[in-house]
């Protein structure tokens, strides 16, 4: 392996927080395999260049803060990344229990809002149930807030 190779790999992981599947797929494309990408994916965590944790962490921070995706989307998103299950749960600390509840019934009532014009009350609750869901809040969450209206 070159230096400008590595170099560049440790670019494209100092660049954003990069999870290993990332990294494995970025290999693959620069035509690496067997051990030699394992010995690159092994300098790279020995160097700090690549956290699962961290990337886990970063992930649902960004994501819940910026997107405000609901736990289940992130946690389905970190699935497909192939992060591990204690990652996945390290990440998810990240969200404070308050913020969730309170982005959750923003989105909630903002949808609700903008549905006011519809005069059948089941669609209105389906549209904005079908809105949460697909924005990865718990349905047990929707429910219950429901319950209150």
């Amino acid at each position: 392996m070159t230096a400008d190779l590595m170099e560049q790999i440790r670019h494209y992981c100092a660049y954003q927080e990069r999870c290993h599947s990332e990294v494995r797929k970025k290999l693959y494309e620069l035509s690496f395999s067997g051990g030699d990408l394992e010995e690159v994916i092994g300098t790279l965590i020995e160097e700090d260049f690549l956290n699962e944790e961290r990337f886990a962490r970063s992930y649902c921070r960004g994501k819940f803060g910026l997107k405000h995706w609901g736990k289940r989307k992130i946690l389905n998103h970190l699935k497909q990344k192939q992060v591990s299950e204690y990652c996945i749960r390290k990440g998810l600390e990240e969200i404070e229990e308050d913020k969730y509840e309170h982005v959750f019934l923003e989105l909630f009532q903002k949808k609700w809002d903008s549905l006011s014009g519809e005069k059948n009350h089941w669609i209105k609750k389906k549209k904005t149930r079908d809105y949460l869901l697909a924005k990865g809040f718990e349905s047990e969450l929707i429910y219950e807030q429901f319950k209150k209206c």
